[in-house]
């Protein structure tokens, strides 16, 4: 069966929660094609990180002002699990560190 243009253009991201140890649990969706490829030409890992964070974020929602004070205030390791977490969601799995996408690590 041929595939109908409205469901190949209606929006299919999944959904999660992801637990940030010490400070609670929040809802995450996966990232499109186009905000992955948006993310990878900022080529700085840190605005990266800012840009997938802030439209993963479905609760509680954050700007990329927000993400930033996040970025300054907590450990590393704590943003790269939330980033590796979205990565999945995204469909970017084992081979995606090589797409320049930053938290997706092999």
């Amino acid at each position: 069966m041929i595939v109908d243009k409205g469901a190949l253009l209606a929006p299919r991201l999944g959904e999660d929660t992801h637990e940030i140890e010490g400070v609670g649990t929040v809802r995450i969706r996966g990232l499109s094609r186009a905000e992955v490829l948006a993310a990878q030409k900022l080529g700085d890992v840190a605005k990266s990180d800012r840009f997938m964070v802030s439209r993963a974020l479905l609760e509680p929602t954050l700007t990329e002002a927000d993400v930033q004070a996040w970025q300054e205030s907590s450990s590393a390791g704590e943003i790269e699990g939330l980033t590796v977490a979205i990565a999945t969601l995204s469909g970017l799995g084992v081979g995606a560190s090589k797409s320049g996408v930053s938290g997706v690590r092999e």
